[in-house]
């Protein structure tokens, strides 16, 4: 370990923002803690100039991290890597990352999907990749401005195995950072639990274009088959996943917000070149011909998505 520790969040969105935002917070000296924010374009510049504000209902704090670029070679060797980026820009970030990682690097991915350790152990076969995920309703409000709206903030990490000095590190100085953090030796049952509740929420928001309260007052069928759909590959590919699972998701998705949607659909309402079709709803169509699994909803949503 370096003398101090230091964290690069990669990726300042609402994921990234919101629990990078209290990382800087907490250790904003820098004096035991290094923490690197690695954003873009305007959100750069503000957070640069102003600090990362976060909301989260009628509190904010403003806050500076040790560091906030754009060029991953003013950053040296890190610790602990936090990726937060969409999943279509995980290839190329991997790249820009690889004068930061040592032998002793942790990655750890947040990505929507079940797939970002694998494709990173596919390019980068030597790392330290732990599997993790977000639970939390999060956007950039503005550049420089996170907006947590939710009431779910959520983060679990962790391997399938057993958890290491340096896993349990990263757990403790994030509690103290007052993120509601769990580690899991069996962490493949609690990413894919995210993933039943996200890949359809994600789907049916984007195909039927709207809020998931209206998703669920007017096409709360599809929903269920999509749910049932994943929740089916899961068991196909041998994961551990709760018996009342699906109520349990479709509970989680009756507490949100009516008015809140998925990070994909606003990637389509801003007409954005990529979303994460491929990773959120295309996954499951393949998976589930490899292993002879049904997903006709998921088939005919993504074919429709594809037309968008």
């Amino acid at each position: 370990m370096l003398n101090k520790t230091r964290i690069v969040i990669v990726g300042i969105g609402g994921v990234g923002g919101y629990f990078g935002g209290l990382l800087s917070k907490q250790y904003a000296n820098g004096n035991d803690v290094e923490i690197v924010f690695v954003a873009r374009g305007e959100h750069l510049n503000e957070i640069q100039n102003k600090g990362l504000t976060v909301i989260k209902g009628n509190e904010s704090f403003v806050t500076k991290p040790y560091l906030a670029t754009d060029d991953y070679s003013k950053i040296g060797e890190a610790d602990y890597i936090i990726i937060c980026t969409k999943s279509y820009d995980l290839k190329q970030t991997l790249e820009k990352l690889k004068p930061l990682i040592s032998h002793r690097t942790i990655l750890l991915p947040l990505l929507n999907g079940v797939s970002a350790t694998d494709e990173i152990l596919e390019i980068l076969p030597q790392a330290n990749v732990l599997k993790g995920c977000a639970f939390i309703v999060s956007k950039i409000k503005s550049p420089g401005i996170i907006e947590n709206s939710g009431n779910i903030q959520k983060l679990s990490f962790g391997t399938d195995g057993p958890l290491s000095e340096a896993v349990l590190h990263l757990k403790n100085l994030m509690f103290y950072a007052g993120i509601d953090v769990t580690v899991s030796d069996k962490i493949s049952t609690a990413i894919w639990e995210k993933f039943i509740f996200i890949s359809p929420t994600a789907t049916s928001t984007s195909y039927f274009d709207c809020t998931i309260g209206k998703v669920l007052e007017e096409n709360i069928e599809t929903v269920l088959k999509l749910i049932e759909e994943v929740k089916n590959l899961a068991l196909a590919k041998g994961i551990t996943i709760s018996d009342d699972i699906s109520g349990k998701t479709l509970n989680t998705m009756k507490s949100m917000p009516y008015e809140v949607t998925s990070s994909m659909h606003r990637d389509y309402l801003n007409q954005k070149p990529q979303t994460e079709v491929e990773s959120l709803t295309g996954y499951i169509v393949r998976e589930a011909e490899k292993l002879g699994t049904a997903a006709p909803t998921y088939q005919k949503l993504y074919e429709g998505l594809l037309k968008k």
